[in-house]
């Protein structure tokens, strides 16, 4: 692949490549997030080099894979400088080697009375704030897996703990990458679109360089996508019941599937008769009960009589209590003030959930679903419904979409990849979002979105 030739035929994009690492390192290492015009200068650099490499190395699938590595492994050194919450990653799993369970303690109630239970309890008190710290874990099991075996095999090593965090995302990218490719070959779509998710920066910043665990949901969810396409249904609900273990977000896909096994042909043979419709019924309880079974015998260990309570009461948070890069919320609450006086978020927060679902049964029962193309694209859209209503969403939180998208013709996950730098400016505002540039971004990501949802469609009726 590096011979001279290649070398020869391929200065601009190695130089382009070489850009790459050098900016990533930068970022990695000589990053102070306050410093946002440092950090959107990077930021736009690097989406600018990511677009051109795929442009130009479309038909190179090897030399993307190497990057794609690379350019993780940059980040394997570095602690994370624009996220905490790996330092109650860090907590919990020394919590779980100790003996303690991680979902009935919160570590502000031994900070409070002077009990340190972990080694260098106080110093991963203060990396991970006053807030994360004074709520319980939501993190679901098999991330508290990973948290527990960087505890064994760091010892007391923060930076030992985020190493092995770093070698489990970029395990689960390649695992991304292996399955995601296929499962591209079996729909016959581009195989270079798997790299629109995997060279793109924010992917990259934010799974391996903030230790986010989006990237190992989003491989459990890929490999179940494919088992499902090889009429696999039985492996493929166990693999996404792992899935749901990682980050709760693939529960929201959960009912488009009844179309799936209620329309889909499991075999050339089938014939739309009672006979098959009886028994898609029944394929659809047991992948229902396969899902829930393997979910919740995966929760055993950490259950107890408070576990519900606790667990519950945390998730409710997000719908309740925190606010962060919100969209239509945002216009809501406005609303809220200029009626009350008050910031309304009880009240808001409380038809998010109400949204969620109506959308969710619009596009089980709306869509036909009956193929795996078909469910990416109901999944895509209703993640995208619930994050524009949502209260909070990090960067982070649309690597999701950035993933369904490559399986799709939208790009509006992408530009919105983009947008998200104008959320980061916060950091250098001392935590206050400016809602000028939040409405910029929005702006932005409807505009795509209406456009490619809206007008495209109408344009290709009339062609």
């Amino acid at each position: 692949m590096f011979n001279s030739t290649f070398l020869k035929l391929n200065k601009t994009p190695l130089l382009m490549a070489l850009t790459s690492v050098l900016f990533y390192a930068s970022f990695a290492y000589d990053l102070v997030r306050t410093d946002y015009t440092k950090l959107f200068t990077l930021y736009i650099a690097l989406f600018f080099l990511f677009y051109k490499l795929i442009q130009v190395n479309k038909d190179n699938f090897k030399f993307l894979v190497v990057l794609a590595i690379i350019f993780r492994v940059v980040f394997l050194f570095a602690i994370p400088n624009l996220s905490q919450d790996f330092y109650r990653f860090i907590w919990d799993g020394r919590m779980i080697i100790q003996g303690f369970n991680p979902y009935l303690y919160t570590p502000e109630s031994f900070i409070n009375i002077n009990i340190f239970p972990i080694a260098q309890a106080q110093e991963l008190y203060n990396g991970m704030g006053e807030l994360n710290g004074s709520h319980f874990t939501n993190y679901p099991p098999i991330k508290q897996l990973v948290f527990m075996i960087a505890a064994l095999l760091s010892g007391k090593s923060i930076i030992g703990s985020a190493i092995v965090f770093r070698i489990f995302i970029l395990a689960a990218d390649i695992g991304t990458l292996y399955f995601g490719k296929k499962l591209l070959e079996r729909l016959n779509l581009p195989t270079h679109n798997i790299f629109w998710y995997l060279l793109n920066p924010l992917i990259i910043i934010e799974l391996s360089g903030n230790l986010h665990f989006e990237g190992i949901m989003i491989f459990f969810l890929v490999w179940s996508l494919y088992l499902f396409h090889s009429g696999k249904w039985k492996w493929a609900a166990i693999v996404f019941a792992l899935s749901i273990s990682v980050k709760l977000i693939p529960l929201l896909f959960l009912p488009l599937f009844f179309k799936y096994f209620i329309q889909h042909r499991f075999t050339k043979s089938d014939v739309a008769t009672s006979k098959t419709l009886r028994n898609g019924i029944i394929n659809l309880i047991g992948f229902y009960a396969i899902v829930v079974i393997t979910t919740l015998l995966l929760f055993t260990p950490f259950f107890s009589s408070e576990f519900i309570n606790n667990y519950t009461k945390t998730v409710a948070l997000w719908f309740s209590d925190f606010e962060f890069n919100a969209s239509i919320y945002y216009i809501a609450r406005s609303i809220g003030y200029a009626i009350t006086g008050y910031n309304e978020i009880a009240i808001i927060g409380k038809f998010i959930p109400l949204i969620t679902i109506i959308s969710v049964l619009g596009f089980t029962f709306l869509r036909k679903n009956n193929g795996v193309q078909q469910l990416i694209i109901s999944m895509l859209f209703v993640t995208t419904l619930y994050y524009f209503t949502s209260t909070t969403i990090h960067p982070w939180y649309i690597t999701t979409l950035v993933f369904l998208s490559v399986f799709t013709n939208y790009k509006f996950p992408i530009v919105w990849s983009i947008m998200l730098i104008i959320s980061y400016f916060a950091y250098a505002n001392n935590y206050n979002e400016n809602l000028w540039l939040i409405a910029i971004e929005y702006a932005v990501v409807f505009s795509v979105f209406i456009y490619e949802v809206f007008i495209v469609p109408r344009e290709q009726k009339t062609v």
